[in-house]
Protein backbone atom coordinates (compact mmCIF):
# COMPACT_ATOMS: atom_id res chain seq x y z
CA UNK A 1 0.00 0.00 0.00
CA UNK A 2 2.92 2.36 0.54
CA UNK A 3 4.72 2.40 -2.56
CA UNK A 4 2.40 4.54 -4.40
CA UNK A 5 3.43 7.87 -3.94
CA UNK A 6 1.25 9.97 -6.65
CA UNK A 7 -0.70 11.91 -3.81
CA UNK A 8 2.42 13.47 -3.05
CA UNK A 9 3.74 13.63 -6.63
CA UNK A 10 0.24 15.19 -7.22
CA UNK A 11 0.76 17.88 -3.98
CA UNK A 12 4.61 18.77 -5.19
CA UNK A 13 2.51 19.65 -8.42
CA UNK A 14 -0.01 22.02 -7.08
CA UNK A 15 2.91 23.16 -4.49
CA UNK A 16 5.50 23.85 -7.65
CA UNK A 17 2.86 25.00 -10.54
CA UNK A 18 -0.44 26.19 -8.91
CA UNK A 19 0.74 28.16 -6.06
CA UNK A 20 1.54 31.49 -8.10
CA UNK A 21 -1.56 33.29 -9.39
CA UNK A 22 -1.66 32.91 -13.67
CA UNK A 23 -0.03 35.67 -15.22
CA UNK A 24 -2.16 37.98 -17.46
CA UNK A 25 -1.45 39.64 -19.69
CA UNK A 26 -2.77 43.47 -20.13
CA UNK A 27 -6.53 44.11 -21.10
CA UNK A 28 -8.22 46.39 -23.16
CA UNK A 29 -7.55 49.30 -21.14
CA UNK A 30 -10.89 50.04 -19.87
CA UNK A 31 -10.63 48.28 -16.41
CA UNK A 32 -10.49 49.88 -13.25
CA UNK A 33 -7.19 49.30 -10.94
CA UNK A 34 -7.54 47.67 -8.04
CA UNK A 35 -6.84 49.51 -4.66
CA UNK A 36 -4.51 47.22 -3.08
CA UNK A 37 -2.41 44.69 -4.65
CA UNK A 38 -3.46 40.99 -5.03
CA UNK A 39 -1.83 38.17 -2.56
CA UNK A 40 1.41 36.95 -4.19
CA UNK A 41 0.06 33.06 -3.71
CA UNK A 42 -3.12 31.82 -5.07
CA UNK A 43 -4.86 31.78 -1.26
CA UNK A 44 -7.05 28.95 -2.36
CA UNK A 45 -4.53 26.67 -3.34
CA UNK A 46 -2.52 27.39 0.25
CA UNK A 47 -5.82 26.45 2.07
CA UNK A 48 -6.44 23.42 0.47
CA UNK A 49 -2.44 22.21 1.03
CA UNK A 50 -2.76 23.09 4.67
CA UNK A 51 -6.32 21.02 4.95
CA UNK A 52 -4.94 18.30 3.06
CA UNK A 53 -1.75 18.05 5.65
CA UNK A 54 -4.36 18.97 8.79
CA UNK A 55 -6.47 16.35 7.98
CA UNK A 56 -3.95 13.56 7.24
CA UNK A 57 -2.01 14.67 10.36
CA UNK A 58 -5.30 14.28 12.50
CA UNK A 59 -6.24 11.31 10.95
CA UNK A 60 -2.40 10.13 11.82
CA UNK A 61 -2.50 11.49 15.72
CA UNK A 62 -5.91 9.74 16.11
CA UNK A 63 -4.63 6.20 17.57
CA UNK A 64 -2.55 6.04 20.61
CA UNK A 65 0.45 5.35 19.94
CA UNK A 66 0.81 8.10 17.11
CA UNK A 67 -0.35 10.69 18.95
CA UNK A 68 3.54 11.12 20.01
CA UNK A 69 4.39 10.99 16.16
CA UNK A 70 6.83 14.22 16.47
CA UNK A 71 7.14 17.12 14.43
CA UNK A 72 5.23 17.28 10.59
CA UNK A 73 7.96 16.98 8.36
CA UNK A 74 8.84 20.48 6.76
CA UNK A 75 7.94 19.64 2.86
CA UNK A 76 3.66 19.13 3.38
CA UNK A 77 3.91 16.30 0.86
CA UNK A 78 6.26 14.37 3.37
CA UNK A 79 3.33 13.92 4.93
CA UNK A 80 2.23 10.84 3.33
CA UNK A 81 5.24 8.89 4.43
CA UNK A 82 5.10 10.30 7.80
CA UNK A 83 1.70 8.91 8.25
CA UNK A 84 2.43 5.31 6.89
CA UNK A 85 5.16 4.75 8.99
CA UNK A 86 3.61 6.35 12.46
CA UNK A 87 0.35 4.17 11.66
CA UNK A 88 2.28 0.99 10.39
CA UNK A 89 1.53 -0.88 13.40
CA UNK A 90 -2.36 -0.30 13.64
CA UNK A 91 -5.17 -3.55 12.34
CA UNK A 92 -5.57 -3.48 8.66
CA UNK A 93 -8.98 -1.71 8.27
CA UNK A 94 -7.30 1.39 9.96
CA UNK A 95 -4.38 1.13 7.83
CA UNK A 96 -7.05 1.07 5.08
CA UNK A 97 -8.29 4.00 5.64
CA UNK A 98 -5.65 5.45 5.51
CA UNK A 99 -4.72 4.70 2.13
CA UNK A 100 -8.47 5.92 1.10
CA UNK A 101 -8.05 9.53 2.32
CA UNK A 102 -4.27 9.26 1.13
CA UNK A 103 -6.26 8.23 -2.49
CA UNK A 104 -9.08 10.56 -2.60
CA UNK A 105 -6.46 13.73 -1.95
CA UNK A 106 -4.86 12.50 -4.52
CA UNK A 107 -7.59 12.85 -6.64
CA UNK A 108 -8.77 16.37 -5.50
CA UNK A 109 -5.33 17.48 -6.15
CA UNK A 110 -5.38 16.51 -9.33
CA UNK A 111 -9.17 17.95 -9.79
CA UNK A 112 -7.46 21.13 -8.48
CA UNK A 113 -4.54 20.95 -10.92
CA UNK A 114 -7.09 20.66 -13.80
CA UNK A 115 -7.35 17.04 -14.70
CA UNK A 116 -10.61 16.06 -14.37
CA UNK A 117 -9.61 12.84 -16.08
CA UNK A 118 -9.11 10.62 -13.02
CA UNK A 119 -12.64 9.57 -12.15
CA UNK A 120 -12.29 8.12 -15.42
CA UNK A 121 -10.46 5.48 -13.93
CA UNK A 122 -13.17 4.23 -11.64
CA UNK A 123 -16.24 2.21 -12.15
CA UNK A 124 -19.47 3.25 -11.34
CA UNK A 125 -20.25 1.75 -7.67
CA UNK A 126 -23.36 0.96 -8.54
CA UNK A 127 -23.21 -0.29 -12.55
CA UNK A 128 -19.63 -1.10 -12.54
CA UNK A 129 -19.41 0.69 -15.81
CA UNK A 130 -16.06 3.16 -16.73
CA UNK A 131 -18.40 5.83 -17.50
CA UNK A 132 -17.61 8.10 -14.31
CA UNK A 133 -17.35 12.25 -15.28
CA UNK A 134 -16.19 14.78 -12.94
CA UNK A 135 -19.34 17.59 -13.00
CA UNK A 136 -17.62 20.78 -11.34
CA UNK A 137 -20.68 22.17 -10.23
CA UNK A 138 -21.70 19.23 -7.88
CA UNK A 139 -18.58 18.73 -6.94
CA UNK A 140 -19.44 14.99 -7.52
CA UNK A 141 -18.47 12.31 -9.87
CA UNK A 142 -21.26 11.41 -12.38
CA UNK A 143 -22.20 8.14 -13.87
CA UNK A 144 -23.26 8.49 -17.87
CA UNK A 145 -25.01 5.17 -18.63
CA UNK A 146 -28.53 6.34 -18.86
CA UNK A 147 -29.67 3.18 -16.73
CA UNK A 148 -27.80 3.75 -13.68
CA UNK A 149 -29.99 6.38 -12.03
CA UNK A 150 -31.60 7.28 -8.79
CA UNK A 151 -34.90 7.49 -7.44
CA UNK A 152 -35.76 10.40 -9.05
CA UNK A 153 -34.56 9.36 -12.77
CA UNK A 154 -31.08 11.73 -12.02
CA UNK A 155 -27.69 10.04 -13.02
CA UNK A 156 -25.74 8.76 -10.00
CA UNK A 157 -23.23 11.05 -8.22
CA UNK A 158 -20.51 10.05 -6.36
CA UNK A 159 -18.29 11.58 -3.79
CA UNK A 160 -14.64 11.43 -4.22
CA UNK A 161 -14.43 9.79 -0.68
CA UNK A 162 -16.73 6.70 -1.75
CA UNK A 163 -14.57 5.99 -5.07
CA UNK A 164 -11.53 6.38 -3.21
CA UNK A 165 -13.01 3.81 -0.64
CA UNK A 166 -13.76 1.01 -3.57
CA UNK A 167 -10.65 2.03 -4.92
CA UNK A 168 -8.48 1.06 -1.93
CA UNK A 169 -10.56 -1.81 -0.88
CA UNK A 170 -10.35 -3.25 -4.36
CA UNK A 171 -6.85 -2.77 -4.03
CA UNK A 172 -6.73 -5.08 -0.72
CA UNK A 173 -8.89 -7.79 -2.42
CA UNK A 174 -6.19 -8.52 -5.61
CA UNK A 175 -3.50 -7.89 -2.72
CA UNK A 176 -5.27 -10.54 -0.68
CA UNK A 177 -5.99 -13.04 -3.32
CA UNK A 178 -2.49 -12.97 -4.45
CA UNK A 179 -0.53 -13.95 -1.18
Amino acid sequence: MGADDTTAQRLRLLQAEFLEHPRSGPGDGRSSRPSHSPAPLNLGVVDRIRAAVYEIEEHTRASDWAAAAGPLPADPAGVYDWARQHTAHLEPERQQAREAIIYRQGLEHAIAAGDTTVVRKHPCPECGCWGLYWREAAQRAVCVNRFCVDDNGMGRTWELKRLAHDHIARKEVVAHRAT
